[in-house]
């Protein structure tokens, strides 16, 4: 018994086209092949090549938007190279790093998508615990020392951090009602 392979997806099978439309499709020898490129006129025509770059608000397009997982990312790596730098410079987290964090939360806010919204909130005061764990000057030992270091951290610190955090959520709930009026109105 012999198996036969199939080369086609199952389904109807096409069939070539016939007649004049066969002709058309083809070109035969008797037609020059620079002639099928010219427009009607005679001119030639200049090839249009379009490129797809990613929009930039310098050019007139949308700018780019974060995702949620991105807004996170973005978030924890820029609030802990500004508190490095602030730390190297400076040898504690001051003004710097709290000018620097409201830089961050502001960005995030403008730039997270309008689907991810609650992310830029969210995601800028876990990047402030997380550069007060890994920048913070402080000479503890043990889980007990590093808990104390991280909330007297925040204690210190709590103007910046709610200053940070309530831009993000002025500038989030603005665009949330900005994009629920331009919606009421289609």
């Amino acid at each position: 018994m012999e198996q036969s392979i199939r080369t086609q997806p199952p389904g109807p099978r096409r069939r070539p086209p016939t007649g004049a439309a066969a002709e058309a499709a083809v070109p035969g020898p008797a037609v020059p092949p620079d002639t099928r490129l010219r427009p009607a006129s005679g001119a030639r025509a200049a090839p249009r090549l379009r490129l797809r770059l990613p929009a930039d608000r310098r050019r007139g397009g949308r700018p780019t938007r974060l995702t949620a997982i991105g807004t996170g990312v973005v978030a924890v790596l820029a609030t802990l190279l500004v508190a490095a730098v602030d730390r190297v410079l400076f040898g504690d987290l001051g003004l710097l790093f709290g000018l620097g964090y409201l830089a961050v939360c502001f960005q995030l806010a403008i730039r997270v998508r309008l689907s991810d919204l609650p992310a830029a909130p969210i995601s800028g005061p876990i990047a402030f615990a997380a550069a007060l764990v890994l920048c913070q000057p402080a000479d503890v030992h043990g889980i007990t020392g590093q808990v104390v270091a991280l909330a007297s951290g925040l204690a210190l610190r709590a103007g910046w951090l709610f200053a940070g955090t309530g831009l993000a959520v002025l500038i989030v709930a603005a665009r949330f009602l900005a994009q629920r009026r331009i919606r009421r109105a289609r």
